[in-house]
Protein backbone atom coordinates (compact mmCIF):
# COMPACT_ATOMS: atom_id res chain seq x y z
CA UNK A 1 0.00 0.00 0.00
CA UNK A 2 3.33 2.30 0.95
CA UNK A 3 4.61 2.05 -2.54
CA UNK A 4 1.51 2.07 -4.38
CA UNK A 5 0.73 5.76 -2.87
CA UNK A 6 4.87 6.69 -3.86
CA UNK A 7 4.16 5.60 -7.01
CA UNK A 8 0.92 7.50 -7.31
CA UNK A 9 2.99 10.83 -5.53
CA UNK A 10 5.99 10.31 -8.53
CA UNK A 11 3.15 10.12 -11.34
CA UNK A 12 1.97 12.91 -9.42
CA UNK A 13 5.10 15.09 -10.06
CA UNK A 14 6.22 13.02 -13.72
CA UNK A 15 2.79 14.97 -14.91
CA UNK A 16 3.17 18.21 -13.07
CA UNK A 17 6.75 18.19 -15.17
CA UNK A 18 5.79 16.73 -18.36
CA UNK A 19 3.05 20.08 -18.41
CA UNK A 20 5.81 22.21 -17.65
CA UNK A 21 9.12 22.47 -18.33
CA UNK A 22 10.26 24.51 -15.95
CA UNK A 23 8.32 24.97 -12.49
CA UNK A 24 7.92 28.13 -10.20
CA UNK A 25 9.84 27.33 -6.75
CA UNK A 26 6.66 28.65 -5.28
CA UNK A 27 4.74 25.70 -7.77
CA UNK A 28 7.32 23.18 -6.88
CA UNK A 29 7.06 23.64 -2.89
CA UNK A 30 3.40 23.56 -3.03
CA UNK A 31 4.07 20.34 -4.78
CA UNK A 32 6.42 18.83 -2.42
CA UNK A 33 3.94 19.78 0.20
CA UNK A 34 1.00 18.22 -1.47
CA UNK A 35 3.20 15.40 -1.45
CA UNK A 36 3.97 15.38 2.28
CA UNK A 37 0.38 15.77 3.07
CA UNK A 38 -0.70 12.57 0.94
CA UNK A 39 2.20 10.68 2.63
CA UNK A 40 1.25 12.13 6.43
CA UNK A 41 -2.51 10.95 5.59
CA UNK A 42 -1.41 7.74 4.23
CA UNK A 43 0.34 6.86 7.15
CA UNK A 44 -2.25 7.85 9.67
CA UNK A 45 -4.86 6.11 7.34
CA UNK A 46 -2.35 2.77 7.63
CA UNK A 47 -2.39 2.75 11.30
CA UNK A 48 -6.04 3.05 11.56
CA UNK A 49 -6.31 0.37 9.47
CA UNK A 50 -4.09 -1.51 11.25
CA UNK A 51 -6.01 -0.64 14.83
CA UNK A 52 -9.30 -1.76 13.16
CA UNK A 53 -7.83 -5.08 11.89
CA UNK A 54 -6.55 -5.48 15.44
CA UNK A 55 -9.95 -4.24 16.96
CA UNK A 56 -11.62 -7.13 14.05
CA UNK A 57 -8.86 -9.51 15.75
CA UNK A 58 -10.29 -9.03 19.33
CA UNK A 59 -13.73 -8.98 18.06
CA UNK A 60 -13.45 -12.27 16.68
CA UNK A 61 -11.94 -13.49 20.01
CA UNK A 62 -14.46 -11.82 21.85
CA UNK A 63 -17.67 -13.34 19.92
CA UNK A 64 -15.82 -16.95 20.25
CA UNK A 65 -15.53 -16.78 24.03
CA UNK A 66 -19.29 -15.71 24.22
CA UNK A 67 -20.12 -18.07 21.67
CA UNK A 68 -18.33 -21.27 24.43
CA UNK A 69 -20.11 -18.94 27.55
CA UNK A 70 -23.62 -19.51 25.70
CA UNK A 71 -23.12 -23.20 24.52
CA UNK A 72 -22.32 -23.59 28.83
CA UNK A 73 -25.15 -21.73 29.81
CA UNK A 74 -27.46 -23.35 27.54
CA UNK A 75 -26.49 -26.66 28.66
CA UNK A 76 -26.34 -25.76 32.00
CA UNK A 77 -30.14 -24.08 32.07
CA UNK A 78 -31.24 -27.97 29.97
CA UNK A 79 -29.71 -29.72 33.37
CA UNK A 80 -31.49 -26.80 35.85
CA UNK A 81 -34.71 -27.14 33.79
CA UNK A 82 -34.46 -31.43 33.68
CA UNK A 83 -33.70 -31.23 37.37
CA UNK A 84 -36.78 -29.00 38.20
CA UNK A 85 -38.98 -30.86 36.01
CA UNK A 86 -37.96 -33.97 38.20
CA UNK A 87 -38.43 -32.55 41.00
CA UNK A 88 -42.19 -30.84 39.91
CA UNK A 89 -43.12 -34.69 39.37
CA UNK A 90 -41.54 -35.70 42.29
CA UNK A 91 -42.95 -32.70 44.19
CA UNK A 92 -46.27 -33.59 43.40
CA UNK A 93 -46.05 -37.44 44.27
CA UNK A 94 -44.84 -36.64 47.56
CA UNK A 95 -47.41 -33.97 47.99
CA UNK A 96 -50.24 -36.42 46.71
CA UNK A 97 -48.35 -39.00 49.13
CA UNK A 98 -48.42 -36.38 51.95
CA UNK A 99 -52.08 -35.51 51.67
CA UNK A 100 -53.12 -39.03 52.07
CA UNK A 101 -50.73 -39.49 54.81
CA UNK A 102 -52.59 -36.63 56.53
CA UNK A 103 -55.82 -37.53 55.61
CA UNK A 104 -55.24 -41.12 57.47
CA UNK A 105 -54.05 -39.51 60.46
CA UNK A 106 -56.86 -37.49 60.51
CA UNK A 107 -58.93 -39.89 60.56
CA UNK A 108 -56.90 -41.65 62.83
CA UNK A 109 -57.37 -38.75 65.47
CA UNK A 110 -61.03 -38.54 65.15
CA UNK A 111 -61.21 -42.44 65.97
CA UNK A 112 -59.03 -42.12 68.92
CA UNK A 113 -60.75 -38.79 70.49
CA UNK A 114 -64.41 -40.44 69.65
CA UNK A 115 -62.74 -43.26 72.11
CA UNK A 116 -61.34 -41.21 74.80
CA UNK A 117 -65.14 -38.90 74.51
CA UNK A 118 -66.73 -42.65 74.75
CA UNK A 119 -64.51 -43.54 77.52
CA UNK A 120 -64.78 -40.40 79.63
CA UNK A 121 -68.60 -40.66 78.96
CA UNK A 122 -68.60 -44.35 80.51
CA UNK A 123 -66.43 -42.90 83.58
CA UNK A 124 -68.81 -40.27 84.58
CA UNK A 125 -71.79 -43.13 84.32
CA UNK A 126 -69.96 -45.09 85.91
CA UNK A 127 -68.89 -42.72 88.89
CA UNK A 128 -72.65 -41.68 89.07
CA UNK A 129 -73.76 -45.11 90.04
CA UNK A 130 -71.26 -46.03 92.16
CA UNK A 131 -72.09 -42.63 94.13
CA UNK A 132 -76.03 -43.84 94.25
CA UNK A 133 -74.63 -47.48 95.07
CA UNK A 134 -72.59 -46.56 98.21
CA UNK A 135 -74.29 -43.39 99.17
CA UNK A 136 -75.32 -45.00 102.72
CA UNK A 137 -71.63 -45.25 103.31
CA UNK A 138 -70.01 -41.47 102.42
CA UNK A 139 -70.94 -40.66 106.08
CA UNK A 140 -68.24 -43.64 107.20
CA UNK A 141 -65.38 -41.89 104.90
CA UNK A 142 -65.87 -43.35 101.69
CA UNK A 143 -65.19 -40.97 98.43
CA UNK A 144 -65.91 -41.69 94.66
CA UNK A 145 -63.62 -39.34 92.44
CA UNK A 146 -62.43 -39.44 88.70
CA UNK A 147 -58.69 -38.55 88.19
CA UNK A 148 -56.81 -38.80 85.00
CA UNK A 149 -60.12 -40.75 83.32
CA UNK A 150 -60.15 -43.56 86.33
CA UNK A 151 -62.98 -43.46 89.12
CA UNK A 152 -61.61 -43.69 92.42
CA UNK A 153 -63.38 -45.36 95.02
CA UNK A 154 -61.86 -44.40 98.36
CA UNK A 155 -62.62 -46.32 101.94
CA UNK A 156 -61.43 -45.44 104.83
CA UNK A 157 -59.88 -48.20 107.00
CA UNK A 158 -62.19 -47.87 109.58
CA UNK A 159 -65.01 -48.84 107.25
CA UNK A 160 -63.37 -51.94 105.97
CA UNK A 161 -60.69 -52.77 109.42
CA UNK A 162 -60.76 -52.97 113.16
CA UNK A 163 -57.78 -50.77 114.01
CA UNK A 164 -54.37 -52.94 113.17
CA UNK A 165 -56.39 -55.98 111.48
CA UNK A 166 -56.73 -57.19 108.31
CA UNK A 167 -59.76 -58.88 108.60
CA UNK A 168 -62.31 -56.79 106.87
CA UNK A 169 -65.14 -56.29 109.42
CA UNK A 170 -69.34 -56.81 108.59
CA UNK A 171 -69.61 -52.98 107.86
CA UNK A 172 -67.24 -53.34 105.18
CA UNK A 173 -68.31 -56.48 103.40
CA UNK A 174 -71.51 -54.30 102.88
CA UNK A 175 -70.23 -51.53 101.09
CA UNK A 176 -67.78 -54.29 99.56
CA UNK A 177 -71.13 -55.96 98.11
CA UNK A 178 -72.53 -52.62 96.89
CA UNK A 179 -69.29 -52.14 95.20
CA UNK A 180 -69.46 -55.57 93.57
CA UNK A 181 -73.06 -55.10 92.10
CA UNK A 182 -71.99 -52.11 90.25
CA UNK A 183 -68.86 -53.82 88.96
CA UNK A 184 -71.27 -56.71 88.05
CA UNK A 185 -72.67 -54.62 85.28
CA UNK A 186 -69.28 -52.93 84.25
CA UNK A 187 -67.31 -56.13 82.89
CA UNK A 188 -65.27 -53.66 80.67
CA UNK A 189 -63.67 -52.42 83.81
CA UNK A 190 -60.22 -53.67 85.02
CA UNK A 191 -60.00 -53.33 89.29
CA UNK A 192 -56.72 -52.33 90.79
CA UNK A 193 -57.32 -52.27 94.41
CA UNK A 194 -54.22 -50.52 96.39
CA UNK A 195 -53.49 -50.44 100.73
CA UNK A 196 -52.15 -47.44 101.66
CA UNK A 197 -51.27 -46.76 105.45
CA UNK A 198 -49.92 -43.73 107.74
CA UNK A 199 -46.46 -43.53 108.62
CA UNK A 200 -46.63 -45.00 112.75
CA UNK A 201 -44.59 -47.62 112.79
CA UNK A 202 -46.38 -51.36 113.31
CA UNK A 203 -46.46 -52.76 116.92
CA UNK A 204 -47.37 -55.95 117.73
CA UNK A 205 -49.19 -57.30 114.65
CA UNK A 206 -47.92 -60.66 114.31
CA UNK A 207 -47.02 -61.75 110.93
CA UNK A 208 -46.98 -57.73 109.98
CA UNK A 209 -43.64 -56.78 110.02
CA UNK A 210 -44.45 -53.07 109.07
CA UNK A 211 -46.57 -50.65 106.82
CA UNK A 212 -45.62 -52.03 103.17
CA UNK A 213 -46.51 -55.59 104.64
CA UNK A 214 -50.32 -53.83 106.16
CA UNK A 215 -50.81 -52.24 103.39
CA UNK A 216 -50.59 -54.91 101.12
CA UNK A 217 -52.25 -57.83 103.08
CA UNK A 218 -55.17 -55.35 103.56
CA UNK A 219 -55.09 -55.18 99.62
CA UNK A 220 -55.04 -58.96 99.04
CA UNK A 221 -58.29 -59.30 101.81
CA UNK A 222 -60.26 -56.64 99.73
CA UNK A 223 -59.09 -58.81 96.66
CA UNK A 224 -60.22 -62.16 98.18
CA UNK A 225 -63.80 -60.64 99.63
CA UNK A 226 -64.47 -59.41 95.56
CA UNK A 227 -63.38 -62.43 93.66
CA UNK A 228 -64.24 -65.80 96.35
CA UNK A 229 -67.37 -64.03 98.06
CA UNK A 230 -69.11 -61.77 95.48
CA UNK A 231 -67.87 -63.68 92.24
CA UNK A 232 -66.05 -60.68 90.85
CA UNK A 233 -63.69 -62.09 87.85
CA UNK A 234 -60.23 -62.62 89.66
CA UNK A 235 -58.67 -61.93 85.92
CA UNK A 236 -60.07 -58.24 86.34
CA UNK A 237 -58.05 -57.76 89.49
CA UNK A 238 -54.81 -56.33 90.66
CA UNK A 239 -53.62 -55.84 94.27
CA UNK A 240 -50.71 -53.14 95.25
CA UNK A 241 -49.62 -51.96 98.53
CA UNK A 242 -47.97 -48.21 98.55
CA UNK A 243 -46.92 -48.52 101.79
CA UNK A 244 -47.08 -44.67 103.39
CA UNK A 245 -45.58 -43.23 100.22
CA UNK A 246 -48.55 -41.95 98.83
CA UNK A 247 -50.26 -39.89 101.77
CA UNK A 248 -53.83 -37.55 101.06
CA UNK A 249 -52.21 -35.60 104.30
CA UNK A 250 -50.07 -34.36 106.65
CA UNK A 251 -48.87 -37.58 109.33
CA UNK A 252 -48.40 -35.04 111.72
CA UNK A 253 -52.23 -35.18 113.00
CA UNK A 254 -54.70 -37.52 113.57
CA UNK A 255 -57.34 -36.13 111.30
CA UNK A 256 -54.33 -36.70 108.15
CA UNK A 257 -53.21 -39.79 109.26
CA UNK A 258 -56.87 -40.87 109.34
CA UNK A 259 -57.23 -39.69 105.83
CA UNK A 260 -53.48 -41.72 104.54
CA UNK A 261 -55.24 -44.80 105.85
CA UNK A 262 -57.30 -46.50 103.28
CA UNK A 263 -57.97 -48.78 100.67
CA UNK A 264 -58.26 -46.62 97.04
CA UNK A 265 -60.05 -49.12 94.20
CA UNK A 266 -59.51 -48.00 90.72
CA UNK A 267 -61.44 -48.47 88.18
CA UNK A 268 -60.52 -47.79 84.51
CA UNK A 269 -61.99 -48.45 81.46
CA UNK A 270 -60.50 -51.70 79.26
CA UNK A 271 -58.39 -49.41 76.67
CA UNK A 272 -57.42 -52.11 73.62
CA UNK A 273 -59.84 -50.84 71.04
CA UNK A 274 -57.65 -46.96 71.76
CA UNK A 275 -54.22 -49.17 71.73
CA UNK A 276 -54.98 -50.76 68.75
CA UNK A 277 -55.57 -47.23 67.18
CA UNK A 278 -52.99 -45.67 68.21
CA UNK A 279 -50.14 -48.90 67.10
Amino acid sequence: MKNTFLAFAVLLLASTFSSCVILSPKKYKALLGTKDSLYTAFSEGQIKIENLEDEVKRLKKDTTLIAEDLRDLQSRFNDVNANYSKLKNNSSSEITKLSGDLAAREQRLKEVEEVLRKRDEATNQLKEKLQQALLGFTKSGLTVDIKNGKVYVSLMDKLLFPSGSIVIDENGKKALAQLAKVLEEQPEINIAVEGHTDNQKVNNLGQIKDNWDLSVLRSTSVVRYLTETEKVESVRMTATGKGEFQPLGLNTGADGRSKNRRIEIVLSPKLDELYNLIK
